[in-house]
């Protein structure tokens, strides 16, 4: 049986890393975990500075607890499972879980802590309308990282939500690009294989969101794993993450 060079994914680039702080922005408490956490533990363990978002608390994302006792808990979560790959800032942005829309609103918000934070990198998660075949994405990653785009954009024009102009806040357009994690389009990647067992851990701290899910037999190293040797077989090491990369440069 021959294989069609068609079939075979294209080899990925190695991101740039030439940068010192990042921002991640995303939906939920466990979205950088599926998949991109052990990338940012390589970062800090370069020394970079990288901060997480979470639009949301994820407090719907348990279906046998109550929303109020789900945000104490996937926050908590989030906290130590961010510290596992060096993350010691991390803020909940305070939007709806399940029910956010792509909009004006959305991008203010996300806008205002790329003020804040002033990164020269974004990270966002997958945006496109699925993982790649037949497993859809969720409504909720589709529209943080189209509003992140935008709202990086946003950050850098000062007549852009200038009401968010005060007490020393600034425009930024200091960002270069923005990495969109885990989608079907990516073309680039970064080596996760010394740090991937720290990618393991942190997916495992969310442990109350895991048995919320029901999943009696999920093993968090298998389906990272799922993932990460195939992209390191398109990136010549044992495991990476992947990213599509949208530069913000004119004609980027």
């Amino acid at each position: 049986m021959t294989t069609d060079p068609a079939d075979t994914p294209a080899p990925l680039s190695p991101v740039d890393e030439d940068w010192q702080r990042a921002l991640c922005v995303v939906a939920h408490p466990d979205d950088m975990e599926f998949g991109t956490a052990a990338a940012v533990a390589r970062w800090t363990d370069q020394g970079k500075e990288v901060v997480y978002c979470m639009v949301t608390s994820g407090e719907a994302g348990i279906d046998g607890m109550r929303p109020d006792e789900a945000r104490r808990v996937r926050e908590a979560e989030q906290v130590k499972s961010a510290r596992l790959v060096g993350v010691d800032t991390v803020e909940f942005l305070g939007q709806p879980d399940g029910i956010l829309e792509y909009g004006v609103a959305l991008r203010a918000v996300i806008a205002r802590a790329v003020r804040r934070h002033r990164p020269d990198v974004v990270v966002t998660n997958n945006f496109r309308p699925s993982w790649g075949g037949r497993s859809l994405n969720q409504a909720d990653h589709i529209a943080t990282g189209m509003a992140t785009l935008d709202a990086v954009r946003d950050a850098g024009n000062r007549w852009v939500f200038a009401d968010q102009l005060t007490d020393g806040l600034e425009p930024w357009g200091g960002v270069r690009e923005v990495w969109a994690a885990g989608s079907p389009d990516a073309q680039h990647g970064a080596d996760t294989t010394a740090t991937f067992d720290r990618g393991v851990a942190s997916l495992e701290a969310h442990r109350a969101y895991i048995d919320g899910l029901g999943w009696d037999h999920f093993d968090p190293e298998e389906f990272l794993e799922s993932g990460s040797r195939p992209a390191g077989t398109r990136l010549g090491v044992t495991h990476a993450a992947t990213f599509e990369v949208f530069g913000m440069g004119w004609g980027g």
